[in-house]
């Protein structure tokens, strides 16, 4: 450095940048703008429905509407490192837009008249003023109740105070509350994920939810960035572990790689690989103790919370995928298992692959790489030792 030039992460001139600065997702450029207003702001991004089970055991199926909105609030300033549902938001929806979303998602169920459950996703939080109108936060609270289906809404912890929580619970005295914790880690929190709160707000916002008498579900990620598949292994399990007892159901959400995020970037350059699906497979199995401690199944008596895994994008090379040849049974089972929790649906599962991941393992174990030692697990293997 001399004659007082400083030098920067953007150049020797401006004012020095913060990293998120330079490696936010461009959802601002001209493309993406005319993509998000290309979408009628009269109507959800999507509606489907799944199997699920009640609060109560009962087998049932749940419809999931997702409405397009202006999206999280923390992603306006800052952004998670693997959230890519800005993808989905509208700059400008009204009140009056997510009314009709939210007609056009009863019209095409009947009402739900078939299903026990909605799960109302906002690419956000429900209860946040800032992102959802206050009228619409009612107007889904109260129709869910008197319709007499149980509601599932996700949050971040800022939401879950005593005011906010006992102004909903009096329009809608029982419903789950579903809070993206992602790692029970404040390291990973901060450096791994950009969360933007801490595992001490967590536990705050879970005795919030707990004195407002409502069921909370907690999301754990598997294979956040920056982290090979073998310590994500280890430290998910312990995870679950930490947060059973306080938790009503745990889900966990396999890395997806979703685009224009920070852990797309990383795919791209070759960087990163989702995780396998058999790893999914050795998570239920050693977490499975923590959840049902004399070996039981959904709906023993040993029961302390549930244990839940859908993998997004599963079989495909964004989302968790094994050599191509089992993924769709590997899958299947794990999504059994969402629902049975038992350890049974993964009997005599295997493939040639199994050992490849085995080995993967073991050496992320032993060899001091954060990003993993594992290989692409699809296409020319030459191909994938070029240099970008």
């Amino acid at each position: 450095m001399t004659g007082g030039i400083r030098l920067t992460m953007a150049d020797n001139q401006a004012k020095p940048k913060r990293l998120h600065d330079l490696i936010k997702a461009p959802e601002n450029t001209e493309w993406a703008q005319k993509k998000k207003h290309s979408w009628s702001g009269e109507r959800p991004a999507t509606v489907y429905y799944t199997p699920e089970i009640l609060s109560d055991g009962t087998l049932t199926s749940a419809v999931t509407v997702i409405l397009r909105t202006k999206g999280c609030h923390w992603w306006w300033s800052s952004g998670c490192t693997f959230c890519g549902y800005f993808n989905d938001t509208r700059d400008d929806v009204t009140s009056e837009d997510l009314h009709a979303q939210w007609a056009f998602a009863r019209e095409k169920f009947d009402d739900f008249a078939d299903h026990g459950m909605v799960k109302v996703y906002t690419s956000g939080s429900l209860l946040e003023d800032r992102e959802i109108p206050l009228d619409f936060q009612e107007t889904v609270l109260r129709d869910c109740h008197q319709l007499g289906k149980e509601l599932v809404i996700e949050s971040r912890t800022e939401q879950c105070s005593e005011e906010k929580l006992a102004w909903a619970t009096s329009i809608n005295p029982r419903f789950t509350v579903a809070i993206g914790l992602e790692a029970l880690d404040e390291e990973v929190l901060r450096f791994h994920i950009n969360k933007g709160f801490t595992v001490k707000s967590w536990y705050r916002a879970v005795e919030n939810l707990q004195n407002a008498g409502l069921r909370i579900k907690t999301y754990l990620m598997f294979k956040p960035p920056f982290m090979s598949e073998g310590d994500s292994l280890v430290h998910t399990v312990r995870w679950i572990e930490g947060v059973a007892e306080l938790s009503d159901e745990i889900s966990i959400n396999p890395m997806n790689i979703q685009r224009g995020t920070v852990i797309d970037r990383l795919f791209r350059a070759g960087d990163y690989r989702p995780p396998w699906l058999w790893s999914l497979v050795e998570l239920i199995e050693r977490a499975h103790p923590y959840i049902h401690p004399k070996g039981g199944k959904n709906g023993d008596g040993d029961q302390i919370s549930r244990l839940l895994i859908h993998p997004t994008a599963a079989g495909r090379v964004r989302g968790s995928h094994n050599c191509g040849e089992c993924d769709r049974e590997v899958a299947a089972a794990i999504e059994r298992y969402s629902v049975s929790g038992d350890l049974l649906e993964f009997a005599g599962l295997d493939c040639s692959c199994r050992k490849i991941w085995e080995n993967e393992i073991a050496l992320d174990l032993v060899v001091p790489s954060p990003l993993g030692v594992g290989q692409r697990r699809r296409g020319p293997m030459l191909e994938h030792l070029r240099s970008p």
